[in-house]
């Protein structure tokens, strides 16, 4: 048996390089990532390579619906996170003013809680007077919420029924496409039942027009502004619906080949800011948007 791979002592990982391997784990594409961190594919890949090289261990599995996370690489991520979170706020210790008071934030309600979680943790630790208020709701709640001034600033998906503004930041770009479960058929039902928003959602008037133009017949089988309403639906064998393509969960597979759909949409996220956002909501702003990859 051979003797299990030391790093040794001299091995050390630079922070960018942390950030990379993080990227390619919540995009589940070493492309994607690439783009996210400002770095060539090639360059990503590189990383990964030098890094497990240094472990002895393999942190990806290179499968068809993208980039799988071993065992080896969860373990390692998690000290990655911690690492890049105290880097950033060990220099936001210093090179931003003490701020306080209250800021209030929009998001998602199936995003809040997973992509802007770490965001919010590592700001309040870094401004303790500070108060971030967090509200999940959907675009179409939002939008008016932060152009009325009820919220500093709001991370959505503007589209049909809330239009983008000259203002607006956007943070990140992915296809959609089509789940459903691990046996299921409903796909192949006509027409096709779909699990989708309420009017006026970006992903679902996009949706509905590829089924349109394809001329594929389609019928409304469940309606929600939850995305996790919509797996949940999806694992029922109710429905089919979109999802971003780094986003789909265990339990449910991308529908690909001879079973694919058409669909021609993307998710487009962006960041938008209320009437006169206060130092403390462009300090968290600059906070998400780094998350982002997306320069000040």
């Amino acid at each position: 048996m051979n003797a299990p791979h030391i790093p040794p002592p001299s091995a050390t990982v630079d922070v960018d390089v942390l950030r990379g391997l993080i990227a390619v784990a919540q995009t589940r594409s070493v492309t994607a990532a690439a783009a996210q961190v400002g770095r060539t594919p090639a360059a990503v890949s590189m990383q990964i390579k030098k890094v497990e090289e240094t472990l002895g261990r393999a942190l990806f599995l290179r499968e068809r619906p993208g980039m799988v996370v071993t065992a080896d690489g969860e373990r390692f991520l998690a000290y990655a996170r911690r690492i890049v979170e105290l880097h950033r706020e060990a220099l936001d210790a210093f090179r931003e003013p003490e701020l306080s008071g209250e800021v209030t934030v929009g998001t998602l309600d199936d995003f809040g809680a997973d992509r802007l979680r770490d965001v919010f943790l590592s700001f309040t630790r870094c401004h303790p007077k500070a108060t971030v208020n967090v509200v999940m709701a959907s675009t179409r709640e939002l939008a008016p919420a932060v152009e009325s001034g009820a919220l500093d600033l709001a991370v959505l998906t503007p589209g049909c029924a809330t239009p983008w503004q000259d203002t607006d930041v956007l943070l990140h770009e992915e296809e959609l496409v089509w789940v459903t479960c691990e046996n299921g058929r409903a796909h192949l039902e006509r027409p096709v039942p779909l699990a989708v928003a309420t009017n006026g959602c970006s992903w679902r008037r996009a949706t509905l027009a590829s089924l349109e133009a394809a001329e594929i017949p389609y019928r409304i089988a469940f309606v929600s502004d939850s995305a996790e309403a919509h797996k949940a639906a999806v694992r029922a064998g109710l429905a089919i619906t979109p999802l971003q393509k780094s986003r789909v969960p265990e339990g449910l597979r991308v529908l690909r080949g001879a079973e694919a759909l058409p669909l021609d949409a993307k998710d487009r996220m962006a960041l938008r800011f209320g009437p006169k956002p206060s130092a403390l909501a462009e300090s968290l702003a600059a906070r998400i948007r780094e998350s982002f990859g997306v320069a000040p």
